[in-house]
């Protein structure tokens, strides 16, 4: 008896668009060899037909966008900012270490880069994070800037520039 409810539940989620065609839908029902009940919409020798009247349920189509695998163009309106250091932030480090990490909205695309200004000039090759390390930056104040490069390395979004002040201990003594 169960196996004959789950059969009409699959059969009649198998005629729904029928279903949603015509007002009834028919189904034929046997028992195959072994004994199990088999469900169909095409008539066999020996089937009994039944017929399963419009359910108002039951939607006339589905949507299946969720299925679309047609890639999708992503945006080209991309923020970036600098999320470390904090504008007017002091870093004291005697090495001159700066950890710059930067955020980028929405994902960027595979191929693009992130290049980090320090002072106006770029300080390494452009990469595929937003995490870099500065090293023995002097003392004083800087300015740094993250920009988003394209595949042909155009420039399509900066960094508002931030301000930071090294702090270094001075190697010099008092005589």
């Amino acid at each position: 008896m169960r196996m004959v409810a789950i059969g009409l539940v699959l059969a009649c989620t198998l005629i729904c668009d029928a279903t949603a065609q015509s007002k009834k839908a028919k189904i034929y029902v046997w028992t195959d060899e072994a004994g199990n009940t088999v469900f169909s919409d095409s008539p066999k020798p020996g089937a009994q037909e039944k017929i399963i009247p419009e359910n108002k349920n039951v939607l006339p189509s589905v949507n299946t966008k969720q299925l679309d695998i047609t890639p999708q163009k992503l945006p080209d309106d991309f923020t970036i900012d600098i999320t470390q250091p904090a504008d007017s932030e002091t870093v004291r480090d005697n090495t001159g270490s700066v950890h710059v990490i930067g955020r980028i909205k929405p994902i960027f695309k595979q191929g693009y880069k992130i290049q980090l200004l320090l002072d106006g000039k770029l300080t390494e090759k452009p990469q595929s994070r937003s995490m870099f390390v500065l090293r023995n930056v002097d003392r004083g104040e800087h300015q740094i800037q993250l920009q988003l490069l394209n595949q042909k390395g155009k420039v399509i979004a900066s960094s508002e520039s931030v301000t930071f002040y090294m702090h270094r201990a001075s190697i010099n003594t008092a005589k």
